[in-house]
């Protein structure tokens, strides 16, 4: 009986010690988001696993390129995934298919996205000028995603945080860069 007690009382204390180092990192380090629809395609399928990184932006502005999860400003309930285009203070023009990019000192940058787009898909023509702490926000799959073309600016307060690798399908798991343009 003894024997039991003394075994029942380790497997608490494993579980209990599980739970103390396991639930922060959960809740305040690294979040799973499950890809819900097509508006990531190619480069993110409809039921891909992901792990984020919340942690990194407490200490680093977001960047260009980086695939961020967010709450849906219009319903903070609601996740979304989008990659950051344009960045606090820079004016951002879509024209002729191309993302065109005037930072805060003048300088004009046309983003080269061939190396994570298969083609741009639909743009529109818009031009915005994003204020402190907003970001331009598009879907990898233009043609079909529901972004900052349709509902503005994404302030900071709503990134959740940066995709940092797919977990799942495990033929398609991998570290997620950031482009560099």
């Amino acid at each position: 009986m003894k024997g039991t007690l003394s075994f029942l009382f380790e497997v608490i204390k494993i579980v209990v010690l599980a739970l103390v180092i396991v639930i922060p990192i959960r809740y305040f380090v690294f979040q799973p988001f499950i890809v819900k629809g097509l508006s990531m395609e190619p480069n993110f399928q409809d039921g891909d696993y992901l792990i984020i990184d919340e942690l990194s932006y407490r200490f680093k502005e977001p960047q260009r390129g980086e695939v961020v999860v967010f709450k849906y400003p219009k319903d903070p309930s609601q996740r979304f995934i989008k990659r950051i285009v344009g960045l606090p203070q820079e004016k951002i023009e879509l024209r002729h298919g191309q993302v065109i990019i005037t930072d805060k000192f003048g300088e004009t940058l046309i983003l080269d996205e061939s190396n994570y787009l298969l083609s741009q898909g639909w743009l529109g023509e818009i031009e915005v000028s994003l204020g402190e702490n907003e970001y331009f926000i598009l879907g990898d799959n233009r043609a079909h995603s529901f972004d900052s073309r349709r509902w503005g600016p994404l302030s900071k307060e709503y990134i959740v945080g940066r995709v940092l690798l797919r977990a799942w399908p495990p033929k398609a798991m991998a570290y997620i860069p950031t482009p560099s343009y």
